[in-house]
């Protein structure tokens, strides 16, 4: 569950402060992010888009290394034993860090302990969504046919535990629903199992939605966030159909713990003013994902609060695995 607080953010016009003379030097090789999801996502497309806007500042090359698995888990324990010189980052979000650590008991990593965080730099809703002639051309339609078939409506996520499951765990939970969980391995191929018609309905970036619900592939029935967004202005939120569930993401860089104060403040004003590019912003803005800036201790403090909050979501919906 995404909050954010004037606090947290500094929005993507922030000026943050460069590293101290000291380290001047930084850096001298290029610079690794690990993305702990499959290529194609929006987690991979956000980070892609602002790597070539960060690769001029630093004078070296932003690289992307997608390493999926256990719903982030994989690719984020691989960076907390990286060493901590700035040349390793995680790309983070609500899974990694807020919602992992609280479903798995026996996690690899510690997500505080573990981790020098260095800035948010996206968020993004969800939208709820069906196969191509499933048949519901509203909510109301949607649910009808749920109750209609109990347990045989099927639903696709990211992973179990992931953002785009809990979203659908909740609208069960409120609407009093019976379907069946199929997991895929990141948003890509849950998409794809969409399109084809494998796989009923889902909770999915907004972005990418749009993109195939414009082709007639999909259907978008509602957005999960507070507000309608711009990308799809016609479409209501949840809430306005009578079913509010807080569905978005969030992302952010962290390095391994014990990584310099002064190299992770030089990445995230870096960070901070490649959101500022116009190619970023074009990109983002067809992807309905929303440019966002923080300090590290900001970024710090809000972590602990999603963290909060995810943890009274999933005490409501009572998912704990082993």
């Amino acid at each position: 569950m995404v909050q954010f607080t004037r606090r947290a953010l500094l929005g993507a016009g922030a000026t943050l402060p460069l590293a101290r003379p000291a380290l001047a030097a930084y850096p001298e090789q290029p610079i690794r992010v690990v993305v702990p999801w499959n290529a194609g996502g929006l987690a991979d497309i956000v980070i892609r888009g602002i790597a070539p806007a960060m690769s001029g500042p630093l004078g070296q090359p932003v690289v992307i290394e997608n390493r999926p698995g256990a719903n982030g888990a994989v690719g984020t324990q691989a960076v907390a034993r990286s060493a901590p010189d700035g040349y390793t980052l995680i790309l983070a979000n609500a899974e990694t860090h807020a919602i992992n650590p609280l479903i798995y008991p026996r996690l690899a990593y510690n997500p505080v302990t573990d981790f020098t965080p260095v800035t948010l730099f996206a968020r993004g809703p969800f939208v709820l969504l069906t196969r191509p002639g499933f048949g519901a051309d509203n909510l109301d339609a949607f649910l009808a046919k749920v109750r209609a078939a109990p347990g045989k409506v099927t639903f696709a996520s990211w992973g179990i535990g992931s953002t785009s499951h809990l979203a659908m765990e909740s609208l069960i939970k409120k609407a009093q629903l019976q379907m069946l969980h199929v997991p895929f391995t990141g948003a890509a191929p849950a998409s794809t199992a969409i399109v084809s018609g494998q796989v009923d309905a889902m909770f999915l970036n907004a972005g990418p939605a749009e993109a195939i619900a414009r082709d007639g592939k999909v259907k978008i029935l509602g957005v999960g966030a507070a507000q309608r967004i711009p990308l799809l202005p016609e479409t209501p939120t949840m809430a306005e159909l009578g079913m509010p569930v807080n569905a978005e993401n969030w992302f952010g860089l962290l390095g391994p713990a014990r990584m310099p104060a002064a190299i992770a403040e030089r990445i995230a004003a870096v960070a901070a003013e490649a959101l500022k590019a116009p190619a970023v912003q074009n990109l983002y803005r067809a992807q309905a994902a929303l440019p966002v800036a923080t300090r590290p201790e900001e970024m710090r403090s809000f972590i602990a609060e999603d963290r909060a909050n995810w943890e009274s979501v999933l005490r409501d919906l009572n998912i704990q695995l082993e």
